[in-house]
């Protein structure tokens, strides 16, 4: 349809329309307005279309074009996951497979060797290879020492285009590592090693520590120490430390040097992880020889015993031997051994022991009913090194005899009732015994021989340790008598027998039916000391009436006339008086300043007997106010602000009739260097001519108002009103 008159319009829509393609509305021919990469865009789908250019209608229905992007070689191999790193045993074979490397190739795989990869290794040689198409690492030198060198770092380069001349080519590092295997034997330094340890060290000391060094680390230098021979070898005892790396030689058995001077070790180092292909390169163990010397310590002296304990009855003599102690210096040299009893361990003294011999005896007599063990602590030291002290606890345990007398229990006073009867039980008394026999106590009652015809009460021993007290007739009565008195007997069956007297207190009592105590004589129960009510209100209200006298004291006390004011003014406050000045000069910068009413060029004279409190102390701080002196109310020449004030606060001092305050007076300064001078009429006291203001004149036009008002008017000027 198209006949070149220019009456058929080209449109072109889709992707890349208008931005990376355009059209040619006359011909129609597409042209590509954008550099095109097939990487971020393989192809594009275009539609076009012819219209009429004047009624723009269409001519034909709408065309689709698709743009394949052919791909060029304008993208290198790149190793997205690079730099790498890699570990391998070593002692590896050759050919040993350690990573695997990939570049990728942007390029259209599918159109030429754009993206066909060729590995190579650029520095790594001759260590290692890369397999050219699958970039397979691999070891390509045998027998590789970590011992000797552990790390390597290999360039690998990928070249596209096949390898071939033109092609582009990336690169990238790999850092080879070489990992431990267990191909080193343990080796000790030394064939013997020489160690000490003294005589004295407790079970588990450290006496030194060995070390069968490994090339290898890690699992591979792990040890394990053992004892294998020696004739120490019950004597000392080997572990492995915390890193599995050191043998540690500890003493298993007390140590003593005079016993045995020296021991012998045969000790072995062994790793406890075997690797079954370097078994050729072992045994993977090593031996060495240990030599312990033990070193001799003066020891302190030795008991026979750790500990003793002996049985003394307590009515052993004084004197008498408890136990006889023996301890021996240890030493070779044997040194002589002095006994002593430690201070604390017996502070009241009841034993001593011979210094020499070791004879415990008695030095105070023994009472178990006092104290019945002795713990003695007995020390023993060395005569020639009093430092070197032994001790040794002694246990003395005091037996019984019966050589206390038993006693009625607390029960020493009852009563009888008016109405009790023949043979009614009215107390039962037991006796106690501080002895303590082996078979248990048996004690025995009876009335003391003065008592045994008594015709009012009888004892009946209960053969249980217990005994009854009964009555031997009726008719009791307080009249008749009050208080009887019965002695009783009581002895134990111990030997040698104790016997002892006790007197029972037995009152008549009035009881009722039940035989309830109702009332006994004053002796007997003491009535209750109670008050009665009455009593107790009448003291209760005593000391309230006290209280309120009291308190109305301190209340009258503390109660105080007010001050008299002569004005009745109740309010205290302060009184401060303001002058508002009427504008200073050009150095008047500060606003009521109370320094200007100081003026250190007036020589003020004091006016009578002033408060020197209230003195200005700001001399040094006031700034230069010249201000003239003034004749004053009374004459003098101190009228000035500063006299001023000391005379306000003079008859303020003076007055009686004051308000008990201080009156604080603002003055303030107006201010010097005006070419104005002072307007104020402060200082117009100091001369007595007539002022004169014709200067006004010369003030300029703010001044002329002033200046007419009063200053001298010229004859040729018309008057103002």
């Amino acid at each position: 349809m198209d006949k070149g008159d220019g009456s058929i319009k080209y449109i072109l829509t889709g992707e890349g329309a208008g931005t990376t393609f355009t059209i040619d509305d006359n011909t129609g021919d597409i042209h590509a307005i954008q550099r095109l990469d097939r990487e971020v865009k393989s192809q594009y789908i275009l539609r076009a279309q012819a219209r009429n250019r004047l009624t723009d209608r269409p001519l034909e229905p709408e065309s689709e074009f698709i743009v394949k992007i052919q791909d060029i070689n304008d993208n290198e191999p790149k190793f997205l996951d690079g730099p790498y790193r890699a570990t391998v045993p070593e002692m590896s074979r050759i050919g040993t497979s350690i990573i695997q490397l990939t570049a990728t190739d942007a390029d259209d795989p599918t159109y030429g060797n754009s993206a066909r990869v060729v590995y190579s290794i650029l520095e790594g040689q001759p260590y290692f290879s890369v397999d050219a198409k699958t970039g397979v690492v691999r070891v390509s030198l045998a027998d590789m020492d970590r011992e000797t060198r552990e790390n390597y770092t290999i360039v690998i380069q990928a070249k596209d285009m096949g390898g071939q001349l033109g092609g582009l080519a990336g690169t990238t590092t790999v850092n080879i590592t070489l990992s431990d295997v267990n191909d080193n034997p343990p080796v000790f330094d030394q064939r013997l090693y020489q160690m000490s340890v003294p005589e004295s060290a407790p079970v588990g000391s450290v006496v030194g520590r060995l070390w069968a060094k490994d090339r290898d680390t890690g699992v591979n230098a792990e040890m394990k120490y053992s004892i294998i021979d020696g004739d120490g070898r019950d004597t000392f005892d080997i572990s492995t430390d915390s890193t599995n790396l050191f043998g540690i030689i500890t003493v298993k058995k007390p140590l003593n040097f005079e016993n045995k001077p020296s021991y012998t070790l045969k000790v072995e180092g062994a790793n406890t992880h075997l690797d079954s292909t370097f078994r050729h390169r072992g045994p993977f163990k090593d031996v060495t020889i240990v030599h312990v010397s033990v070193e001799d310590v003066d020891e302190p002296p030795q008991f026979n015993s750790p500990s003793y304990y002996v049985e003394l009855p307590e009515d052993a003599e004084i004197g008498t031997v408890v136990k006889t102690m023996s301890a021996r210096d240890p030493d070779a040299a044997n040194n002589t051994v002095r006994y002593s009893i430690e201070r604390t361990s017996d502070p009241d003294k009841f034993f001593y022991i011979e210094i020499t011999s070791g004879a415990l005896m008695t030095v105070r007599s023994l009472d178990r009913e006092e104290v019945g063990w002795h713990n003695i602590t007995v020390l023993a030291m060395e005569m020639n090194n009093p430092t070197q002290i032994a001790s040794v606890s002694v246990a003395v345990r005091v037996l019984d005899i019966n050589d206390n007398p038993p006693s009625l229990n607390h029960y020493l006073e009852t009563f009888v009732c008016e109405n009790a009867k023949a043979g009614q039980l009215i107390q039962t008394v037991t006796a106690v015994d501080p002895d303590e026999p082996l078979g248990g106590q048996r004690f025995y009652y009876s009335l003391a021989p003065e008592a045994a015809n008594n015709p009012n009460f009888t004892l009946r021993d209960n053969q249980d340790n217990t005994a009854w007290i009964l009555t031997r007739r009726g008719g009791w009565s307080q009249q008749d008598q009050i208080i009887f008195y019965l002695p009783i007997f009581v002895s134990d069956g111990e030997q040698p027998m104790q016997t002892s007297t006790s007197t029972l207190t037995i009152r008549v009592c009035s009881c009722d039916q039940e035989g309830n105590v109702m009332s006994c004589n004053a002796e007997a129960y003491s009535l209750p000391a109670s008050l009665s009510k009455g009593a107790l209100i009448a003291i209760l209200a005593c000391i309230f009436v006290l209280l309120v006298m009291i308190l109305l004291m301190l209340s009258l006390r503390t109660h105080r006339k007010k001050p008299y004011l002569c004005d009745e003014e109740e309010n205290v406050h302060e009184n401060i008086v303001r002058y508002d000045d009427e504008g200073g000069g050009e150095e008047d910068t500060e606003a009521f300043d109370i320094a200007a009413m100081w003026n250190p060029r007036e020589v003020h004279h004091p006016l009578g007997k002033m408060r020197q409190d209230m003195m200005p102390e700001i001399e040094s701080l006031s700034r230069y106010v010249p201000q003239p002196c003034v004749i004053g109310v009374g004459g003098g020449r101190d009228s000035n602000v500063h006299g001023y004030v000391l005379a306000k606060l003079l008859e303020a001092d003076l007055d009686p009739c004051a308000p008990p305050y201080d009156s604080l007076q603002t003055y303030a300064y107006e201010g010097e260097g005006s070419v104005a001078e002072s307007l104020s009429s402060l200082q117009s006291g100091t001369s007595n001519a007539d002022h004169e203001y014709d200067y006004l004149n010369d003030w300029g036009p703010r001044f002329k108002k002033l200046a007419e008002m009063y200053g001298v008017l010229e004859t040729n000027t018309p008057p103002m009103w």
